[in-house]
């Protein structure tokens, strides 16, 4: 349906302030701007050159944190603004943040303090859904009634979400060590270090409802989302309409989500988010998002509705000027959250500057992202680099479209979860409908992420591209020689090479060439190549009678190159290797930037293999570190609360073997 255009706005916004960053900071100005508004960014200094800050009409330098409230609504003030949207994340969930905007007599784009103090508790949350029958999981506030809820349980933070402070427990034996961790995460994420106990189903799926309500009692649901695809209980691939949910379960949950809406007395955008038992596709109540949720773009392709414009509408006083009736589905839309991670290390986060970054033209998806070619991706925040969106007249074109455009994402610099994507979205499985929340254990996506494109295959062609694309920027480069023909000698001379080296691969690999008369050439191992155009981002070219263009970026000593599927990485080996340091046998090092937590060992220590020896803080969530090997510790390198860089050595380990 087409949103309607009501007049009457009891309190007009003219301007408003984004108390988020990235790329939701992005996504509500674009729509701000739409709608006549000017626009307001607040920034910290590791963002400074975010694109985020440059697209505002005016941003205002925070002192320390987006945390910080009171300077939010200090640099709302000083600029103007009518209203502030708090994003997602960080102060959105914040009751008392929202109070305080509207005691300062500026509109909050949002529900109101109440609802959010009620709702941001998932222990509270369930006694309103109960009380508005709504159906719930066993749980409990007591940390010791295990034996009531039964194994595996969920260790769950009270405040908050995002996977943080979150804990699946399969045996009293590890409930003590599993609580402890999500209090500490609880308590660093969220501010309240309160968890509960909640009943665990293994074979399930998370399936929420987006609902809308205004000030005037109307409020309506624009149907639901499926998000069971997740790692570290954080969703990465997210879907509307959900495969398993039909008519009937459609308009139950539905009922549910706006009975609870009403018994709140809802007023913006929000989610109820519920459980469903795969097997007998039973649904309970989890908790509810008095916010925006990462996922509403596949909402917003389905139904057509945009859902910021709403809550800017919304919070101004305006009615939503249509009824449940006029809602209508179109197609189908599918999320993929492409990260600065690495799925082959349990998706641990990594950092590292985008020195390319280039989505292609076609396939048409939705890239909702809050970085550029040249953005730094650092420990500081979400490594989350776009949200990539998909919607087509079915669930298999509309995954068929999202793998093609993730697979030809011109990406280099920073190791990603693209490939997994890419794969994932191509398995039997998924494209079936099988994607309950342990998809990832059960079908494995990353052992298949080489079928769907980066695969050692591939490396031959690249490295030839790369060499040849190498060979001509030389020669553009060269303004003495560049005019005579490549490999020009007045005799005979060995052939031209440059050596590779690709991750995954054992041996070096060596493209040697020479140039022909006719401009063409001739690899020694008889592959025949032509250039046909040649500029500092990409090259035409045709091996064995097979032509096609391919984008290229090089930094320093390596070099990306866009393959069939993905983006091939490969290092330049230099002629002359400059001897350099090696870590110490046996030493441990860390998997990814982070502040240290515990070190749980000393020199002289025997250890075990799969003993936790160290735990790092990385994104807001803690990572073991552990044994690989029984053994004795020589030498503990690391101190709590010190701030390491990824690959850094924290110790060193004697093999008992």
């Amino acid at each position: 349906m087409s949103t309607p255009s009501t007049t009457g706005t009891t309190f007009p916004i003219r301007s408003v302030l984004v108390a988020n960053r990235g790329e939701i900071a992005r996504r509500v100005f674009r729509t701000a701007r739409a709608m006549g508004m000017r626009t307001v960014a607040v920034f910290v200094d590791a963002d400074t050159d975010a694109p985020f800050v440059r697209e505002a009409d005016t941003a205002v330098r925070l002192p320390d944190s987006y945390l910080n409230g009171e300077a939010i609504i200090e640099a709302a003030t000083l600029t103007g603004a009518d209203a502030i949207h708090p994003g997602y994340g960080f102060l959105s969930e914040n009751a008392g943040f929202a109070r305080a905007v509207t005691d300062a007599g500026m509109i909050w784009v949002g529900p109101s303090p109440e609802v959010i103090e009620s709702m941001g508790d998932k222990i509270t949350a369930k006694r309103v859904a109960l009380d508005a029958g709504v159906s719930t999981l066993a749980s409990s506030e007591d940390a010791s009634a295990d034996a009531e809820i039964g194994y595996p349980l969920l260790v769950k933070a009270s405040a908050g979400g995002g996977g943080k402070g979150m804990r699946i427990v399969e045996s009293a034996d590890s409930l003590g060590e599993s609580v402890a961790a999500a209090q500490r995460e609880a308590l660093n994420g969220f501010g309240d270090d309160r968890v509960f106990l909640e009943r665990y189903v293994g074979r399930s799926r998370h399936v929420e409802i987006q609902v809308l309500g205004d000030s005037h009692g109307n409020v309506v649901h624009l149907g639901e989302r499926e998000c069971s695809i997740q790692r570290r209980h954080q969703k990465i691939i997210e879907e509307s309409p959900s495969p398993v949910v039909d008519d009937a379960m459609r308009s139950a949950m539905g009922d549910a989500a706006l009975d609870l809406a009403r018994a709140m007395g809802y007023q913006s955008a929000g989610t109820v988010e519920f459980l469903v038992d795969d097997d007998t596709r039973e649904f309970f109540f989890l908790e509810v998002n008095t916010r925006l949720q990462v996922e509403h773009p596949v909402t917003e392709e389905v139904t057509g509705i945009d859902l910021v414009r709403e809550q800017l509408r919304i919070a101004a006083g305006e009615p939503l000027g249509y009824d449940q009736s006029a809602i209508n589905w179109t197609g189908h839309s599918i999320e993929a959250r492409l990260y600065a991670e690495d799925p082959k290390n349990d998706f641990l986060p990594a950092t590292g500057t985008l020195v390319a970054y280039a989505p292609a033209s076609d396939p048409k998806v939705r890239w909702d992202s809050g970085v550029v070619e040249g953005s730094a991706i650092g420990v500081d925040f979400d490594p989350m680099i776009a949200k990539v969106v998909a919607h087509g007249p079915t669930r298999v074109d509309a995954a068929g479209r999202l793998a093609l455009a993730l697979e030809r994402l011109h990406l280099g610099g920073v190791t990603t979860n693209r490939d997994f994507l890419a794969a994932t979205l191509r398995t039997p499985e998924f494209l079936a409908g099988d994607t309950t929340t342990d998809f990832i254990e059960r079908v494995n996506p990353d052992g298949r992420a080489s079928d769907s494109g980066n695969a050692v295959g591939e490396t031959p062609s690249a490295c030839i591209v790369a060499a040849m694309w190498i060979q001509s920027a030389n020669r553009a480069g060269d303004d003495v020689w560049g005019h005579l023909p490549s490999n020009w000698r007045n005799g005979g001379f060995p052939s031209e090479r440059v050596v590779f080296d690709y991750p995954g691969v054992e041996e070096s690999i060596t493209v040697s060439y020479r140039a022909r008369r006719d401009g063409t050439f001739v690899l020694d191992s008889g592959d025949a190549v032509t250039i046909h155009r040649w500029s500092p981002s990409d090259i035409d070219i045709e091996i064995n009678q097979c032509r096609f263009t391919a984008a290229v970026t090089r930094a320093g000593d390596t070099i990306h190159v866009q393959s069939g599927s993905t983006t091939m990485s490969m290092g330049i080996e230099p002629r002359f290797v400059i001897p350099g340091s090696e870590l110490p046998a046996g030493g441990l090092i860390a998997p990814m930037p982070g502040v240290v937590l515990e070190v749980r060992c000393a020199a002289g220590d025997l250890v075990e293999a799969g003993q936790v020896l160290v735990v790092l803080e990385a994104m807001k969530m803690e990572h073991h570190i552990s044994a690989p090997a029984n053994g004795a510790v020589t030498d503990v390198l690391i101190a709590v609360g010190e701030q390491l860089e990824n690959g850094a050595l924290l110790l060193t380990i004697e093999d008992s073997e």
